[in-house]
């Protein structure tokens, strides 16, 4: 779009008349007052409003015969100030029609009311709107400075100043090259008469209302654009300064207020600190952007020979730290080459067998996730299978109102009299007997509606008739509670499953509790819970022969792992539950279960399914058998918050490789040879490009 300059831009209009900032208030109310196309126009189109402006429009127009697009600018009125605008702009568009860098005056119609001109349509936009977006990459903005430069060399050939150069009347074409536009605040080089341009582009000596136009007022929009590409803002932009800009209340006061402050402020300093950006670059925008016109580039010439000698100095520069480090690189290709097929090969083949067992590692922990899974389910429903049974049902009820001692007797199957809780006591342990083939749990157990258990198989413990409300496997919600927790305030689970992990207070090692509720015939409220207790070794111990295969039980095992809070403040960590090292006689003196390092805990954490070839055990700070590098897999157990692992020690995967380098090992001289060819292939090269 073919943009109009901003209001401050636009005064004074020509040498005499001055607008204030009322008057030109009101002259902007009076243009935009009417969207309204300004007029037919013969041979043209009129489709759509491009931009409006204090003294008038652009619109977007289709030429009839070609079909081609075209941008045209009305002027509000066609006598006074505004015939003088566009008698100046049309001049000057036609002076540079030649130029590839400035958009191109097409037609002209001086007796039209109102007066307009038509120009390129360029539909990518301005640099403007690009810039809304953000800073753009150094290579770019330097691309479009470089363009603007030329086409303002071209201008200043011609005599033309454009003094409004800002990102509104930077614009692209079709092919995404840049292009300028909007001369209606330019001068010619013989004018005395003062021309503004835009707050934050202008110069300071420009920002007056009887300055005589400058080349080098163009050099320091030129910077400042150059630096809004680089920083994102215009220079000396800042809340504070546009505040008091805005008390201005008269133009006058404004360009004073603006002039004053750019002559306080410290120079901008925001491109020294873009990344990438070198020496040359910086002092380009530096030079263009001195306050002092005396010291700032002279014109539009030296700052594009300034551009071209960096251009110059970064291609030497490759080819000069080409020949400073090539020495360098040849010693370090020296060794690379004695040892390049060996360790290439090697590590192809490494490689290749590691993702093979980490693949292998993969299926064994899905695999034992699901075996795990299996497991819990068919214990699960090997209780609800006897938690809907009538016999459980009259046993709570009855069971409830007993003391612990006959609770004991009955358990014990030593309770004459009651014959039918016996009964009922005898299924449940026969049950038991049966399905521990698999492996054995720690325990059966039953609890009323209030947690209090009333039966245990084994009945030795001294835990039956002792109220266990406060544990997880009767409320299910995740955690057990303090045993001081009130009766009655925890209700019993609703729904099936498995409970926290907990620490064995007699081997230290870590065990699970499997709880089904016990509902009454109308399934209104829970009766009890039935539940199972077993370590979570016995549950892994059916996998661990199958899975180490020919390897010692501490090169592949099996480990299962959670997530638990740490703290007062909840500090997640993955905490070890299970592993080949955490025996009762390990685990008997900890208090709190190993945790694996964070870094790989976060990595766990963030996969379903992952691997590694760089796993670090954490029994390796108990233990050095433990220590260094293993290939691990995991995978989550469904239905629980559990993380099955298989690892494996890396060293004894990689055993083959061992073999394979002592193969390679008379490939060095072959290698010495290899480089020196290289050598003087690379010498030739450099020379070829000193030349």
């Amino acid at each position: 779009m073919n943009s109009l300059p901003e209001p401050v831009s636009e005064t004074p209009l020509d040498g005499t008349e001055v607008q204030d900032l009322t008057a030109r208030e009101v002259s902007q109310t009076l243009s935009l007052r009417s969207l309204q196309t300004p007029g037919a126009v013969p041979g043209y189109q009129i489709e759509q409003c491009l931009g409006e402006g204090s003294f008038g429009s652009v619109w977007l127009a289709r030429e009839l015969r070609t079909g081609k697009k075209v941008a045209i600018k009305f002027y509000a009125r066609g006598r006074g100030v505004d015939w003088s605008l566009l008698s100046r702009e049309v001049e000057k568009l036609a002076v540079l029609y030649t130029s590839r860098n400035i958009v191109r005056l097409l037609d002209v119609a001086w007796d039209h009311d109102p007066p307009y001109f038509v120009m390129e349509y360029l539909e990518n936009g301005s640099l403007a709107q690009r810039l809304e977006r953000g800073r753009l990459p150094i290579e770019d903005a330097v691309r479009i400075a470089r363009v603007m430069t030329q086409a303002l060399i071209h201008a200043h050939g011609s005599g033309v100043l454009h003094c409004d150069l800002k990102p509104a009347n930077v614009l692209f074409d079709a092919g995404g090259d840049a292009r300028l536009c909007d001369f209606g605040q330019s001068r010619l080089s013989s004018e005395r008469t003062p021309s503004l341009g835009t707050l934050f582009y202008m110069a300071p000596e420009q920002a007056v209302l009887d300055g005589v136009p400058d080349a080098r007022w163009d050099v320091y929009a030129l910077g400042a654009l150059l630096y809004q590409m680089l920083t994102g803002s215009p220079p000396g932009r800042s809340p504070a300064l546009e505040a008091q800009l805005q008390r201005a209340t008269t133009t006058e006061d404004r360009l004073a207020t603006y002039r004053r402050l750019l002559l306080e402020i410290p120079p901008p300093q925001a491109h020294r600190e873009i990344p990438g950006i070198d020496r040359r670059l910086i002092e380009i925008v530096d030079r263009c952007l001195e306050r002092d016109p005396a010291r700032r580039l002279a014109n539009a010439q030296l700052v594009f020979e300034l551009l071209e000698q960096r251009d110059r100095a970064r291609s030497r520069r490759q080819v000069v730290l080409l020949a400073l480090f090539g020495p360098i690189l040849f010693l370090i290709a020296m060794y690379w080459m004695a040892d390049s097929a060996t360790s290439r090969i090697v590590k192809t083949a490494e490689e290749n067998l590691l993702q093979r067992a980490l693949a292998g590692e993969v299926i064994s922990a899905r695999i034992l996730a699901e075996s795990v899974n299996q497991e819990i389910l068919n214990r699960i429903e090997e209780l609800e299978a006897e938690a809907v049974h009538p016999d459980v049902r009259q046993y709570i009820t009855a069971a409830t109102a007993l003391a612990e001692p006959e609770l004991v007797a009955i358990c014990s199957e030593k309770a004459p009299g009651q014959e039918t809780l016996v009964s009922v006591v005898q299924r449940l342990n026969a049950v038991r007997e049966k399905s521990g083939k698999r492996h054995q749990d720690r325990s059966w157990f039953l609890t009323n509606a209030q947690g209090r258990q009333i039966y245990r198989n084994p009945v030795e413990g001294g835990t039956v008739g002792s109220h266990f409300h406060h544990r997880d496997y009767f409320h299910g919600q995740g955690r057990d509670f303090p045993e001081s927790a009130t009766i009655g305030s925890l209700m019993p689970r609703k729904v099936s499953g498995v409970s926290a992990a907990y620490q064995s207070s007699a081997t230290g090692q870590f065990a699970i509790a499997i709880a089904v509720p016990v509902w009454d015939e109308s399934h209104q409220q829970v009766l009890g819970v039935l539940g199972r207790s077993l370590h979570l070794t016995d549950l892994l111990n059916p996998w661990e022969d199958q899975l180490k295969g020919e390897a010692r039980a501490d090169q592949r095992f099996l480990a299962l792992a959670q997530f638990v809070e740490i703290g007062e403040q909840g500090r997640k960590r993955l905490a070890l539950l299970d592993h080949h090292w955490m025996t009762a006689a390990n685990m008997a003196q900890r208090t709190e279960p190993p945790y694996i390092d964070e870094t790989q805990a976060s990595v766990i954490q963030r996969s379903e399914t992952e691997r590694t070839d760089r796993y670090h055990d954490p029994i390796g700070e108990f233990d050095p058998n433990y220590q260094g590098n293993w290939l691990a897999a995991w995978s989550r157990v469904q239905n629980t918050q559990w993380i099955a692992i298989v690892q494996e020690r890396r060293d004894i995967a990689l055993k083959p490789i061992d073999d394979l380098k002592n193969v390679f090992v008379r490939l060095g001289s072959i290698a010495i040879g290899v480089f020196s060819a290289m050598l003087l292939a690379f010498w030739l090269l450099l020379r070829r490009l000193s030349m």
